[in-house]
């Protein structure tokens, strides 16, 4: 008897090495998920910085006449 449950014990192994990978895949989904959303508000905020401050240099290579 101890042999049968000794090798079910083993057996449950794989089962929940398997549901750690599920589980594990599916937080990287949610983290690629909130890093887009961070990604595109930080160039959405990019975005508005630079329409508010105008183009530096009115296209005089970059430097600021003034």
């Amino acid at each position: 008897m101890d042999t049968a449950a000794g090798i079910g014990l083993f057996s449950i192994f794989p089962v929940l090495i398997f549901l750690v990978y599920l589980v594990l895949i599916g937080l990287s989904v949610y983290c690629i998920i909130l890093f887009i959303k961070l990604a595109r508000r930080g160039i959405k905020a990019l975005d508005i910085y630079i329409h508010e401050k105008g183009r530096p240099g009115g296209g005089g290579g970059g430097v600021n006449p003034g």
